[in-house]
């Protein structure tokens, strides 16, 4: 087998980056890794094989010594506070290594206490078992807790690994959790697969160690004793490999017979797993290259009651009928072809929700003071290069190699690998024609308005510049991580950057903050914001960032008071951000927009503005060229009279053919009038009324609506059960006395209990209150 292993995931425990591809053939099953211990493998009654028995009793050993030395600790008192939802903060008193957040469940009520799968010390996850080392803050999360599912769900996957070595005598590779559950995956000896037929077993044997009370040791090993522990694996060892330093040690989690590698934490022992259920079974290259291993993965679902499996099942039941890609095929709305994979075609219908969506937008930054602009969809390297983008994200763009046209080099100066910090404080050189090199088609649209806003002088009266985007981007997303609109290739976004000085940070945040209210108010969108602060591999000055996410803070504070929330160190590299979560019908959450400060771009791109007056310190982020030049900081200040820019990233519904899919499930297909693409059909009585049937289409077509008319051979009673299956809001039936009368009956898509009782109104009456209800952009499908 192929040893190298060219791609990594996050890290052990992340969330799931391996893409699942099935396998059918014969000669993609012998894919199916051979291990180094065959002979080993025991059938499902059988005793565990060699090389799990001899991990695990090292990790006995070592979890004895580091209980002895654990006694040697100094205890000391600690003050611990309390925080529980929906009472006030209570202050205990505690011993450092000593007292656990478990311990301390005893001054919480019962009824608070016994939903409890984790606790959060200091912002921090925190085993309910691991002992406390200083004063601190500890609040407890239960299973309904974003967070807190995601911990027992991943609690969950190690469940169903020892029941997969149990079963098996497999080799484990990782077993996250995700939004639908978890997974494991592994390496079965060549030739095994995994059946549905294994499901019942697995479950059997996760049940009983749920009954078995098992509880999670945590144990910190050092990268020296993680050789030894997991050398049996491939898998572990890449793990190790490439995310344990050299010196240091990583966290190793065992519950019954497993022993894994993991950074968890996990809930207090297996008795909370009341429901455990196997969902499916796939395959699954390891790191999602098909270059490497075909493993197998096993989905899992489980929950603290059998009631809420119950749910869960009922949950996925509605989520199945409000699938996007069968409502897309079932109304018409988007196709793909394996011609241009990832890539959507939006048929007509489809084309008519983007449209709307698009002119909502254009609405808005018309009355908000955006300029809409547009660039090219593919740039030289060199662009990328300034960006950062080619050395931080080519391999998710896609190249274009061009070898005809005449040669055009660009000054040395020019490439960004060349650039000194003496360059940034010069005037920005002249770009020149390139027709022969490596391009890429662009992935975003940032570095495009860079080049906008520097090839003119800039005033400070200009800003806050504002400009939006709906380019085409293209981004290389691996095969298997397509997923109908959710995941695509090729997309386009409601892209906009604002160009603006330190001190209009508060004032355009809190205006995108009143934008993005608009428009997910009129999709019925309850939102969540979270604020990502500095990173620990930051660019920049500390000043800078600190005015930075203080003036985001207060941002936050004036618009949604204390209801945020806060994720230190999560931030881009480049600026802090605040992303904006938002959730369905179903209560799923979706992160379409985001708002992020760029510090670097400006820098990168040695934008300028001029400004009042003299420089002060507060015109400017980053340090002198002197300064910058010492610490290799590629934050340089521009001379007197001149500053840079902060730019402001900000996306709302993201891109457009993703939103479309988070709306179609968030509507099961009923559109509202306004984004509707079948708004009205029209359904004459008898065949004398087809004339004047067409005429009201006519009419309503001339008033913009989008408007049919089915004068085919079918009874009345089966065109508008047609209409209705199709989507369409309104139906609108004429006969001899609707043609005479010029009105119309009008049948109501969503108001079931007037299905056979038709409201008549004149024609013109219908067409003004259609505006009205297109106009004001309701959600009722009321006239």
């Amino acid at each position: 087998m192929d040893q190298s292993l060219p791609k990594s995931p996050k890290s052990p425990g992340s969330k799931d980056n391996s893409k699942p591809v099935k396998v059918n053939s014969s000669a993609e099953k012998k894919k199916q890794i051979h291990t180094d211990a065959s002979q080993d493998v025991p059938s499902a009654s059988s005793v565990l094989p060699t090389f799990i028995t001899e991990r695990n009793q090292l990790f006995e050993e070592l979890k004895k010594q580091n209980d002895r030395e654990l006694l040697d600790k100094p205890r000391s008192e600690i003050k611990i506070t309390l925080y529980v939802h929906g009472t006030e903060a209570v202050i205990v008193v505690g011993k450092s290594w000593e007292t656990t957040p478990g311990q301390l469940l005893r001054n919480v009520p019962k009824e608070v206490s016994s939903d409890v799968v984790i606790a959060k010390v200091d912002g921090n996850l925190w085993d309910l078992d691991r002992l406390l080392e200083q004063d601190c803050k500890v609040e407890y999360l239960s299973s309904r807790d974003p967070e807190g599912r995601s911990v027992f769900w991943h609690s969950s996957a190690h469940v169903l690994g020892e029941a997969a070595e149990n079963e098996y005598g497999c080799r484990l590779s990782h077993g996250p959790p995700t939004s639908m559950g978890f997974f494991y995956d592994m390496a079965l000896e060549e030739g095994r697969v995994v059946k549905e037929s294994d499901w019942a077993p697995l479950e059997a044997k996760a049940k009983k160690y749920a009954k078995d009370k098992q509880p999670f040791d945590r144990l910190v090993v050092s990268k020296e004793n993680l050789r030894k522990m997991f050398g049996y694996s491939k898998y572990k060892m890449h793990y190790i490999e490439k995310f344990v330093p050299d010196g240091e040690g990583s966290t190793v989690y065992r519950n019954g017979s497993l022993v894994d590698l993991c950074q968890g934490p996990h809930i207090q022992n297996t008795r909370k797993i009341e429901a455990f259920k196997i969902q499916k079974n796939s395959s699954a290259y390891f790191l999602g290259d098909q270059s490497n291993d075909s493993l197998q993965r096993i989905h899992g679902v489980a929950f603290p009651k059998k009631d809420q499996l119950k749910e869960w099942e009922h949950f996925l039941e509605e989520a199945k009928k409000r699938d996007h890609q069968l409502i897309g095929k079932q109304q018409k709305l988007w196709m793909f072809s394996q011609l241009s994979p990832g890539s959507p075609f939006l048929l007509p219908h489809g084309t008519r929700i983007f449209n709307a969506l698009q002119a909502m937008l254009r609405e808005e930054y018309w009355k908000r003071g955006y300029h809409e602009v547009q660039t090219p969809n593919m740039y030289d390297k060199d662009l990328w290069m300034t960006s950062g983008h080619w050395q931080h994200y080519s391999n998710d763009m896609f190249r274009v190699q061009v070898n005809k046209g005449p040669v055009g080099e660009a000054p040395p100066e020019l490439l960004a690998e060349n650039a000194g910090p003496e360059t940034c404080i010069q005037k920005a050189p002249v770009e020149i024609d390139k027709d022969k090199g490596i391009f890429g088609l662009k992935p975003m649209n940032c570095p495009g308005h860079c080049l906008m806003f520097r090839d003119e002088e800039r005033s400070y009266r200009e800003l806050p510049w504002r400009v939006a985007d709906f380019g085409v981007l293209h981004r290389n997303e691996a095969s298997g991580a397509l997923s109908g609109l959710t995941r695509v290739r090729k997309f386009q976004q409601d892209d906009t950057h604002v160009f603006c000085t330190l001190d209009q940070v508060t004032q355009e945040i809190a205006a995108l903050f009143d934008f993005l209210e608009y428009v997910y108010g009129l999709f019925g969108f309850p939102f969540k914001l979270k604020l990502s602060t500095r990173p620990e591999d930051y660019l920049g000055d500390l000043a800078t960032w600190n005015d930075a996410e203080a003036r985001l803070k207060d941002a936050l504070n004036r618009f949604k008071g204390n209801d945020w929330t806060i994720d230190e160190g999560d931030g881009a590299f480049y600026g802090p951000k605040i992303d904006i979560t938002i959730s369905d019908s179903l209560n799923r959450a979706f992160q379409c927009a985001t708002i992020q400060l760029d510090f670097m771009l400006p820098q990168n791109f040695k934008l300028e503005y001029m400004t009042a007056g003299p420089t002060s310190a507060e015109d400017n982020v980053g340090a002198t060229a002197e300064e910058a030049h010492k610490s290799e900081s590629p934050f340089v200040q521009c001379a007197q009279g001149r500053a840079r820019p902060v730019m402001i990233h900000r996306a709302i519904i993201g891109s457009f053919e993703r939103f479309m899919a988070i709306l179609t499930e968030h509507y099961a297909g009923k559109w509202p009038f306004w984004l509707s693409p079948r708004q009205i059909l029209v359904v004459p009585v008898m065949k004398d009324a087809n004339s004047y049937a067409e005429e009201v289409r006519d009419v309503l077509h001339r008033a913009k609506f989008y408007a049919d008319v089915d004068v085919s051979g079918n009874t009345m009673k089966k065109k508008i059960l047609n209409g209705q299956m199709e989507g369409y809001n309104f139906t609108f039936i004429v006969g001899a006395e609707e043609r005479n009368s010029r009105g119309v009956n009008i049948r109501n898509r969503d108001d079931q209990s007037k299905q056979k009782k038709d409201v008549a109104l004149a024609l013109d009456e219908a067409v003004k209150r259609l505006q009205l209800l297109r106009d004001e952009k309701r959600l009722t499908n009321t006239l």
